[in-house]
C-alpha cells in the first residue's frame, strides 16, 4: 500500500484480535521513529503491552478506578480490567518532555502525537486495524506511576493494534472547501 493510499483509507477499527508479526512490530515502530522532531529531541517513549502484560494493565487501570471512587460496584471494575483485552497490542505512547530554548513544551507533545499517527498509519499499510485510546486513563497518575512514566512524561494514548474483526464503519468523506480558507 503507497503512502498516500495509508493515509486516505486509515480508519479507526473498535474490535480487533489475533496478533501482530514480530518483524511487523518493528516496523511499525521505526515508522513511528519518523515523526517530526524538532531539534531531535527524540521526545517520546513506547511501551509495548502484550500477552499478559494486559492484564497487569487492566489490573493497575482498576486500581486508579477504585483509588478515585471507592464506591465503584466489583462488575464496574471487572469492566475496566478487561479493557487492555481488546486488542493483541497495545502501545502506550508518551511525550518525554525537556526544557529546550527552542522547542516548547507544546511541540514536543505534538511531535509524540505525530508519532502515534505514524504507528497506526505503518500498522495499516501492513494491514493491521487499530484504534487510538484516550480516556481517563491516560491521563491518571497512578496509571502513569504504574506503568513506570518519569515525572516528564505524558501520555498522548494507548494504541490498540491487532487484526480487524468484523465489518469496518465506512470512511465519511470530507470536502477540502469546508475545512480551508485561502489567505
Amino acid at each position: 500500500m503507497d503512502a498516500l493510499e495509508a493515509i486516505q483509507t486509515r480508519n479507526s477499527a473498535a474490535r480487533l484480535r489475533g496478533s501482530v508479526e514480530p518483524g511487523h512490530l518493528e516496523q511499525i515502530l521505526k515508522a513511528g521513529f519518523r515523526a517530526p522532531d524538532h531539534a531531535l529531541l527524540r521526545p517520546w517513549r513506547i511501551l509495548v503491552i502484550e500477552g499478559e502484560a494486559r492484564d497487569r494493565l487492566g489490573a493497575l487501570f482498576a486500581q486508579a478506578k477504585h483509588t478515585h471512587d471507592p464506591s465503584l460496584s466489583t462488575e464496574a471494575l471487572t469492566k475496566v480490567k478487561k479493557k487492555p483485552l481488546r486488542a493483541p497490542l497495545i502501545l502506550v505512547v508518551a511525550a518525554r518532555l525537556v526544557e529546550h530554548p527552542k522547542v516548547p513544551e507544546v511541540e514536543q507533545i505534538l511531535s509524540a502525537g505525530a508519532m502515534a499517527q505514524n504507528l497506526m498509519l505503518a500498522a495499516h499499510a501492513l494491514g493491521y486495524g487499530s484504534m487510538w485510546r484516550t480516556g481517563s486513563m491516560t491521563y491518571d497518575q497512578i496509571v502513569a506511576q504504574g506503568l513506570g512514566l518519569e515525572p516528564n512524561e505524558k501520555m498522548v494514548g494507548f494504541l490498540y493494534v491487532g487484526q480487524i474483526e468484523g465489518n469496518q464503519k465506512a470512511l465519511p468523506e470530507h470536502d477540502p472547501e469546508h475545512f480551508v480558507t485561502r489567505w
